[in-house]
């Protein structure tokens, strides 16, 4: 690993299910833009950046006993949101889970030195596409059941041409699970 340095962020994990419905409202309600692929669709917990290879099994160490520690968790789709790069689907975070996995895991990694917080709280959502500019799109949330996520990961995203692909260097089970 060396001096290598990679992209790396902690997400939930989306269950088949949820990707097939997101993946198909997003295909009736969204044009334009450049979709995610199904298989990057995901739930940020934290964005570490460029971060030197050789801290991997420290992350991943991190995300791991967050994850034991943490319960499984039920998002809802609530609103779709558009910034001037993305359109995405902000979740309900059902009991708070997501959140205080969110928090133990960015304390976590902070004490590692690896990552620094964002001076605004944690948003629960799933980017769906990406624009070069605002769309000015304003489509209903889709009508589904909960998302029950029971895992989350430890991503490399490596950027080229098509876009961004993320592969999963450690998953770990809510609950120790």
């Amino acid at each position: 690993m060396g001096d290598e340095r990679i992209r790396l962020f902690c997400a939930l994990q989306l269950p088949d299910g949820a990707l097939d419905a997101l993946v198909r409202w997003r295909e009736e309600h969204l044009r334009g833009g450049r979709p995610v692929r199904r298989e990057n669709l995901h739930v940020t917990l934290a964005f570490l950046g460029s971060r030197p290879a050789a801290e991997v099994p420290l992350i991943a160490a991190a995300l791991s006993d967050a994850a034991a520690e943490a319960a499984p968790a039920e998002l809802r789709p609530r609103r779709f949101r558009e910034t001037r790069g993305a359109g995405m689907l902000v979740l309900d975070d059902a009991g708070g889970r997501a959140a205080a996995l969110a928090g133990d895991l960015q304390e976590r990694l902070e004490a590692l030195g690896a990552y620094r917080r964002e001076g605004r709280a944690w948003l629960p959502h799933v980017t769906l596409t990406r624009f070069r500019t605002r769309e000015g799109l304003r489509p209903e949330a889709p009508n589904m059941c909960s998302i029950h996520v029971v895992r989350a990961a430890l991503y490399r995203s490596s950027l080229g041409r098509d876009g961004a692909t993320y592969d999963a260097l450690e998953t770990a089970a809510l609950g120790g699970r």
